[in-house]
């Protein structure tokens, strides 16, 4: 079987354009930050590691991003996705290529009720509670918010990396455990399309019946640990016996403010 890899090297070199080399030069300093972050985290990220998550060869992702070869969309979305951003902030040309094929599956896509306006309902994560209706207990819940209504243009230049509008819901914030980062009762905006930890981030899960919101962070040879940003909360380690399982990422939040 032939590499993706070799058709790449095999491929005559077309020169690039100045905006596609521009496009490359701003995508591959996108990476490096994301590799700062990641290094910065505890977990390096070498191009060669980046590939593998990317599902292309390595050589493929070196002439992404040194613009030997053109940036097609199917390589642009999953570099964006694997590297935090959104396409646009680096190639607004295939940003609405992605936008011209996307729209008509995203408003189709829309699960709640719709006004003729063509807002989007956000609805609340499985209808969340005291508890989730299957058992799962969310200690500090300080009321509800069933949903929002936004528009399409909000999504849009507001909530990056999600695995589709269909997928997003507002958990209410609960527990101190997360002060600083939000207090309880505050919105949280979250994609419950992401039912795995394939990457550090924030996430909403449960362990048995209680249900936690927490960084997680891989630590091979130890597993998963659960970070709380409150310094009041121990940092403690998901191991594989426990009755774990991820319900959504956290993408977005907000922090509220009294004002008198």
């Amino acid at each position: 079987m032939i590499s993706f890899a070799y058709i790449v090297q095999s491929m005559p070199a077309n020169p690039l354009t100045p905006s596609q080399r521009a496009e490359a030069a701003l995508l591959k300093s996108i990476f490096k930050e994301w590799q700062n972050r990641q290094r910065d985290s505890g977990n390096k990220v070498s191009q060669e590691t980046a590939s593998e998550l990317l599902g292309f060869g390595q050589s493929a992702l070196s002439q992404y991003l040194n613009g030997r070869i053109p940036l097609n969309l199917d390589a642009a979305t999953k570099i964006a996705a694997m590297i935090e951003c959104a396409v646009s902030d680096f190639s607004e040309t295939l940003a609405k290529q992605a936008a011209k094929y996307a729209a008509p599956a995203t408003v189709a896509a829309v699960p709640a009720a719709r006004t003729n306006s063509d807002d989007v309902e956000i609805p609340q994560y499985l209808g969340i509670g005291g508890s989730m209706g299957r058992g799962i207990v969310l200690q500090g819940l300080r009321g509800e918010i069933h949903s929002w209504r936004v528009t399409p243009e909000w999504v849009s230049k507001n909530v990056r990396n999600h695995s589709g509008v269909e997928n997003l819901c507002i958990v209410t914030g609960f527990g101190p455990s997360m002060l600083g980062m939000f207090n309880p009762g505050d919105p949280l905006l979250v994609d419950r399309g992401v039912k795995s930890v394939d990457t550090d981030a924030v996430y909403f899960f449960r362990v048995g019946e209680e249900g936690f919101i927490k960084s997680i962070q891989r630590v091979p040879g130890v597993g998963l640990r659960a970070i709380s940003r409150n310094p009041e909360f121990e940092t403690w380690t998901i191991t594989p016996d426990m009755d774990f399982e991820v319900l959504a990422r956290v993408i977005k939040v907000w922090k509220s403010e009294d004002v008198f």
